[in-house]
């Protein structure tokens, strides 16, 4: 059996994540998460601003390398937020997230920029809370690795680069959707040898 591995045509797919690019807007705080890549994104959007200082006066800002290593989080150290906070990795970065939320108040702005499994996760912390979608904006830059959850057992699999991949917790063989759930912040990955046991198309990278 021949498996199309051609990438679904996002706009198609109705919950696949859609971004833009970051901009500034009032607010009493700013709340500010970035991983990889990310950090220059954010750089960008204060570039942006008429009051670059009072924003910083009232930006939090998190920060952790990317999954691929890339930590850029000196460019935004220098920027002389109000609060600035890095993390070693997403895991720790997540409570701090948490924490500050419990403090939030309603015209607080989010600006989530980096990977879309930083983004697809601090999102979902943010919603839990009952902030407006409205008041996330979402920038991708960096790696593209996917966090994925296997639909049969339910386990989530990190920094998924090739497709089809092994299951990291019940060994099938997935394919990658580009399904995906903000529930639990991951992309769907589907048996892929259902039908015909062992019959697994090569995997090729997909994702870096």
């Amino acid at each position: 059996m021949k498996v199309d591995l051609t990438p679904v045509n996002a706009p198609s797919i109705r919950s696949r994540p859609v971004y833009a690019t970051l901009e500034p807007r009032p607010g009493k705080l700013h709340v500010i998460v970035a991983d990889d890549e990310g950090a220059a994104a954010v750089v960008e959007m204060l570039g942006k601003t008429n009051d670059r200082s009072g924003m910083l006066a009232a930006s939090h800002v998190m920060y952790c390398p990317g999954p691929t290593g890339t930590d850029l989080s000196a460019q935004l150290e220098v920027l002389g937020a109000a609060q600035f906070f890095r993390a070693p990795t997403l895991p720790a970065l997540l409570p701090r997230l948490v924490r500050v939320l419990a403090d939030a108040h309603m015209g607080t702005q989010f600006y989530l920029a980096g990977t879309e499994g930083l983004i697809g996760q601090a999102e979902r912390e943010i919603m839990a809370t009952g902030f407006p979608f409205a008041s996330i904006q979402k920038e991708h830059r960096g790696s593209t690795l996917r966090r994925v959850q296997c639909v049969h057992c339910k386990g989530i699999t990190e920094n998924v680069a090739t497709d089809p991949f092994k299951c990291s917790h019940c060994g099938l063989n997935l394919f990658v959707r580009d399904h995906y759930s903000r529930r639990i912040a991951a992309f769907m990955g589907v048996c892929i040898d259902a039908e015909d046991p062992g019959q697994v198309p090569e995997s090729v990278v997909r994702f870096q």
